[in-house]
């Protein structure tokens, strides 16, 4: 590795290289948004069962 640059344009395919790691990154952080959004949904609904039984 020459340069910091020869390595950032990653031989002439950085778009395709960098785009994919952004998608990646992109979809990887919706997956966990929508785990913790179901985590919270689901405490919900247990502490209101929690609260139906007694």
């Amino acid at each position: 590795m020459e340069s910091l640059g020869e390595f950032l344009a990653m031989g002439g395919y950085a778009a395709y290289v960098w785009s994919s790691y952004a998608l990646s990154a992109a979809v990887l952080a919706g997956l966990w948004l929508t785990a913790l959004r179901r985590k919270r949904d689901s405490r919900r609904k247990v502490a209101a069962l929690n609260e139906d039984r007694q």
